[in-house]
């Protein structure tokens, strides 16, 4: 709602003239601002992901002398994302992620290592599920 004192302005409609203007200003500033690229390369400042080549392709036979530069971005590209990335760059890659143990157990410390113990209880419903497993497959 407008104040009582004020008038509201009326925007009058655009002629197509003052249209055509308007549109030769925008054109003539995108023009001032282009300019033809003809060199490409893989930019420093972007991370080159690769995707596998078509099996049985002729660029796979084809020897090539490369440059050094796009060698070292293509086979950084291809490493495993612990040896590419310091941590882990999405919440999936965060499982797993530290693969190595983080202590250096012995197998015959008793306080970490629990194993199967056999007594006779154990051994005799052992053999009772053997059994009964060999009953229900004969049927």
């Amino acid at each position: 709602m407008a104040a009582a004192g004020s008038a509201q302005r009326v925007r009058e409609p655009r002629d197509e003239v003052a249209e055509n203007a308007i549109h030769r200003e925008t054109v003539r500033k995108e023009n001032r601002n282009r300019k033809l690229v003809t060199e490409y390369g893989i930019s420093p400042h972007t991370k080159v992901h690769v995707v596998a080549g078509k099996p049985m392709s002729w660029h796979d036979n084809q020897s090539e002398v490369a440059d050094e530069n796009f060698l070292r971005i293509i086979h950084h590209a291809a490493l495993e994302p612990t040896r590419k990335y310091t941590e882990p760059q999405t919440t999936s890659q965060e499982i797993g992620w530290i693969s190595q143990p983080l202590i250096d157990t012995d197998r015959t410390d008793r306080r970490l290592h629990h194993y199967r113990q056999h007594s006779e209880i154990t051994t005799y419903m052992e053999t009772a599920w053997r059994l009964k497993e060999q009953s229900v497959n004969l049927q």
